[in-house]
């Protein structure tokens, strides 16, 4: 908390929040903020958990990588960012849930050529980007994991042509 958070506090209301905040303005929608008031009728409040129930809590341990089963003993693997995956220009990233994206390859596109592409992007990310770093490291550990064992495989989705 800053000092001026500290002042505020001893003279008005208690702070909300337990560590440093500052104030935003948001123009939202009117279903948006009517929403909101389910959550909660404080609107900072309201918006703190909505945002921490899909990126998930400050301190709690970050699985950025997952797999979710599809069939039995098969998965799909969902990335929880796409900021820095989205660099690879023929990577297709689709939005599954809020901040959850699936990983599309190209037709005939090696997976190996995927992890060449994330090793480039590890030596390029700044020093702050340690989340899309951790996130790019635990998705090359499981494709490499998974490769070795031949346990990983491409599949086939159902697309639909909409310029028809």
């Amino acid at each position: 908390m800053t000092s001026t958070q500290k002042d505020k506090a001893a003279g008005g209301r208690p702070p909300k929040f337990q560590e440093t905040c500052r104030p935003i303005t948001v123009t939202l929608p009117e279903r948006i903020l009517k929403s909101l008031e389910r959550v909660s009728p404080d609107r900072a409040l309201a918006l703190v958990k909505c945002i921490e129930s899909v990126i998930g809590q400050k301190n709690e341990v970050k699985t950025l990588v997952e797999l979710v089963e599809v069939l039995p003993g098969k998965a799909l693997i969902v990335v929880h960012s796409d900021r820095s995956l989205s660099q690879i220009e023929w990577l297709r990233m689709v939005e599954i849930a809020p901040a959850r994206y699936l990983l599309v390859l190209p037709p005939g596109m090696p997976i190996e050529r995927l992890e060449v592409e994330m090793r480039d992007l590890m030596e390029r990310l700044n020093e702050g980007d340690q989340e899309e770093l951790l996130l790019l490291e635990q998705l090359q550990k499981l494709l490499i994991h998974q490769r070795r064992q031949k346990t990983l495989s491409k599949g086939e989705l159902l697309l639909v042509d909409m310029a028809r």
